[in-house]
Order: structure tokens, then sequence, then C-alpha cells
């Protein structure tokens, strides 16, 4: 048994004989006094899609540390309860944070906001085993689930945010629109810009770090290929070997990845000349700014690695 299965254990039979502590009870005493629901996400997009939408009428929680994959984090026993708690619990569907499936939590409150595209998600193809830091081996399976790269599911998975707070709080029903109307514009605007930039990029080969940027690669029409390669850590032999199996056939000169590479292996990179540039997913919080703040940093970035066509 793994690390997150382990403890997933440990929170499910910790679940089943641990109340709420006192603390805790007058906690959620002085959130219904406000009259604010609460409302909890399993990632950072939908978190901070439900406070845009939400605005101060609802108190929005992404529990999940800053240092670990929120996909294959597990949460402990007190945050387990904390969702049960919840009003509304936003899931990003496509087997997103399995954790949620072996816990008890109230359908009603439950909200997959990737429903309405379901019959778009993309099957995963090969199932690798590897790790995300802390997180430790796992493997994905099912769908890929970082579907919000994907400015049309992102504006879905929005959609989907303000439909739950209607039903949660209908007399807020007009503010709500109007709130998703402007974050929609923002994601349409950022959607073409993208893809302007993907145009000029054409179909030259690119690499990507990791398995993470499939609804990326199939919006905006890329020839990538990816890699598991973690930002920060310098690839080992085997890895190199593999890279330079792929470049027999994929000659590329861009590596996409999700944080800033280790300085080694950027170097390594360019001597193969391969350029790095970083598009952080940001389904985890970030350390400055929002949402809309790194999707824009991530489109700047393209803009300066491809000026122009080829």
């Amino acid at each position: 048994m793994n690390a997150p299965m382990r403890q997933l254990a440990i929170v499910l039979c910790s679940i089943l004989v641990v109340g709420c502590s006192s603390d805790e009870r007058a906690a959620d005493t002085a959130e219904v006094e406000r009259g604010l629901p609460r409302v909890y996400a399993v990632n950072y997009p939908l978190a901070f899609f439900a406070g845009r939408i939400g605005g101060d009428s609802v108190e929005v929680a992404f529990p999940a540390p800053a240092d670990v994959d929120p996909a294959m984090w597990v949460p402990d026993v007190d945050t387990v309860a904390a969702f049960q708690r919840a009003d509304i619990v936003l899931l990003n569907g496509a087997g997103y944070a399995g954790w949620v499936q072996r816990v008890t939590l109230s359908q009603s409150r439950l909200v997959d906001t990737s429903a309405a595209f379901a019959d778009r998600l993309i099957p995963i193809e090969n199932d690798v085993t590897h790790s995300h830091g802390p997180a430790g081996d796992h493997s994905h399976e099912g769908a890929e689930f970082t579907t919000w790269l994907d400015c049309e599911f992102a504006i879905e998975h929005a959609r989907a945010v303000l439909n739950a707070l209607v039903r949660l709080r209908p007399d807020n029903e007009a503010q709500y629109r109007e709130r998703f109307a402007e974050l929609e514009q923002e994601l349409l605007s950022l959607d073409q810009e993208l893809k302007a930039v993907a145009a000029r990029i054409g179909d030259q080969p690119l690499l990507f770090s990791h398995p993470v940027y499939q609804y990326f690669e199939r919006r905006y029409s890329l020839n990538g290929r990816s890699l598991h390669w973690e930002p920060g850590q310098m690839p080992e032999d085997a890895q190199w070997r593999e890279l330079s199996g792929t470049l027999s056939t994929h000659a590329v000169a861009w590596m996409i990845w999700e944080g800033e590479p280790h300085p080694e292996a950027a170097s390594r990179l360019e001597g193969l000349g391969i350029q790095s540039v970083v598009f952080r997913p940001a389904g985890s919080r970030p350390e400055t700014g929002d949402y809309m703040s790194v999707m824009q940093d991530n489109l700047r970035a393209l803009q300066q690695a491809f000026p122009t066509s080829l």
C-alpha cells in the first residue's frame, strides 16, 4: 500500500470514531450566524471561480496544502469533516481527487462541474506510475483531469459553479450572473489570445514536462509529447535516455514546464538546442496573484517564446 492509500485508510477509520471538536462546532455556529454558505472546492480553479461569482456572499475554502498536488492529496480527518459540513462541494470530475469516492459526502451537495462536457473528456491511454513530490508514487486512471486548461471547459466549470450558487442563494441570482458574465468575457479573451499564439506555434514539435496538458494541446491544436519530469528536480539518467529516444522522432526546440526547471536541467536542455518556458497549470493556489493573473503570465511567456510564426 503506497503512502497516499495508507493515509486515506487512516482517515476513513478515524472518521468513524472522531466527531467534531468544540472549536469546530463553535466555528460552524459562527458561520451559520453570519448566514454565509460554505463552499468547498477540490482544486484552486474551482475555488477561484466560486469566489469571483459568489463574492462576499459565500465563504469559499480550498484547504489543500500549497506543496501538494490537489489531485493526489488526501485530506486529514478534520478536513474531511469540514467537507462534510459544507453547503456545496465543488468537484472537478474526470476522476480528480479520488478520495471523494471513498468517504461519505452528501450527494445533494456535490457538484460535478465537468458534467456538461463529460462526453468530451480525454481517456488516459498509458497508465504510468510516477510521483508528484510529497504525494509519493501513484498512477493516473480513467480520464485526464486538467480540464480547465481548455478555456471553453473552464467557462463550463464556472457555469456549473454559477448554477450551484443560484440554487443555493436564488435571491442573489442577478449579482451572480453579472459576475459570471465578467469572468466569462475574461476567459473568452484569454482563449482568443491563446489561439493567436498557438497559430504562431503551428505544427512545430513541443515537449511538455508532464502529462497534464492534454486539454490544452487539443484545444489549441499543438503538436506535443509529454515526459514525466518534475520541476525543480534534475532528471535521472534513464529520463535523459528516454528524452534522447523521443528526440529521434520528435525534434523539438521548446519544452513547456509546470514550474521553473532545475537550472542544471535547463542548461543541459539548452545544450541539446531546447529552450524552456513555464506554463503553470494553476491547480494549486499561487503564491502571488490569482488564477487569471497566472494564466496571463502563462500567455505572456508563450508570446515571448513564440513572437512570430516559423
